[in-house]
Parts: C-alpha cells; structure tokens; sequence
C-alpha cells in the first residue's frame, strides 16, 4: 500500500502593517510592499496543497472500509455486534476486538453499512440491526427486516439490505453495528465463496464504510 503524503497547513497570518509617514516615502513604500509580499506569499504556500491536482490531491479525510469473511450467527433474540477482519482501505481509524470502529479525529462521519442475510427457516423471521456508541444504543437507529421462508428444503431464501446514518464522533469514540434475530438457529449471515456457472467472485457476509463528514462545531 502506498503511504500517504502528508502536508502540513499553517494558515496565514494577517501581517502587522507599518504605519504610514505624513509625506511620501521610498523607504516606506519598499517597506509596505515587502510585508505584503511574504503575506501573500504565506497564502500561495497555503492554497497550494489544496488545489495540487485534480480535486486537490493533498486533501487528506479519514476514512475506513471494512467487511467481514466469515459467517456471523447470533442466538434467538440476542443482541450481537457485526464483526469485521478485513481492513479494505482503512486511514484515520482503529478496528478493536473486530468490532468497534474508532475515529482518531472528532466529527461528523457517514456509516454506511450492508449484510447477506439468509434464512433456512420455514416461516417469516424478523432481523433487527442498529447502532451502539460507547456502549449505548442509540434511540432511533433500529431497522426490521423481514426474511421470508426458505425456497425449500436446504434452498434458503436470501436478502441484501443495507442503510446508511450520519453519527457525531468525538475522538476515539467506538461504535458498533448491532444485529438480532427471531430465529438464532436457521438466521444467518453467511460469507459465501466464489462459484460458478457464470463465475462469481466471492460474498462478503457484512461490508461498513465510514467517511468523514464535516468537523464538530
């Protein structure tokens, strides 16, 4: 993986502008010029990291995308946290116990998540999913889905669902995608290999993505 090339912005400074003679004067003039020209200088020296590039190539936001390999399963009427072992692009952020999702910077951030679910059950089954931040559930973020019965014995039925909030973070904050089922033994997530006949490239059981936002004010 490439490292990222990180610039540092000192904003400029307004200069201290020396007061003016009562009559005209050289000295004065080279003076007044000098100082702004370091002060616009400091600007250009500024701007530049911004604009390097197409889309300003030095901007450098944090973000994560994460996904999981393996089949998630939870008891009947359990609350559980998704996990993740696989780090696809990961920059300004921490995956504990494969788990919890940590900003190191305060702010703003877009969660996006989706999971495969799959469903051997005969009957309908609910799927409940929402958000936990330190520990506590957060009010409003709950989502049901309903999995319908299986296609037939050993064909399950299969569903792709997904949602996206926007959470306020402080540094180092955790946060945790929560999931729970009606039916704990025939309700999975399941991580499905490649196949064949056309050839499909692998399913992971659970993707998340967290881009920056905007910074708390």
């Amino acid at each position: 993986m490439t490292a990222l090339k990180t610039i540092p912005l000192r904003p400029p400074k307004a200069p201290n502008l020396p007061v003016a003679p009562v009559s005209y004067a050289q000295q004065y003039q080279d003076q007044i010029l000098n100082v702004l020209r370091l002060y616009f200088n400091q600007i250009d020296n500024f701007a530049a990291p911004l604009s390097t590039g197409a889309g300003g190539t030095y901007i450098n936001f944090p973000y994560a995308a994460i996904s999981s390999s393996v089949t998630q399963t939870t008891a009947t009427n359990t609350a559980t946290a998704l996990t993740f072992n696989t780090n696809d692009f990961i920059n300004g952020f921490t995956i504990a116990n494969s788990t919890n999702i940590t900003p190191t910077y305060a702010g703003i951030y877009n969660l996006q998540f989706s999971v495969q679910l799959q469903s051997l059950s005969t009957a309908t089954e609910d799927v409940y999913i929402w958000l936990r931040q330190n520990g506590t559930d957060i009010p409003g973020s709950t989502g049901v889905i309903g999995m319908l019965p299986r296609k037939s014995a050993g064909n399950p039925s299969h569903a792709l669902y997904g949602w996206n909030y926007y959470v306020s973070m402080a540094a180092n904050d955790y946060i945790q995608i929560i999931w729970s089922t009606s039916n704990g033994t025939d309700v999975t997530i399941p991580f499905y290999a490649a196949s064949g006949t056309p050839t499909k490239p692998s399913t992971q059981s659970a993707v998340a993505t967290m881009t920056f936002v905007s910074a708390l004010f």
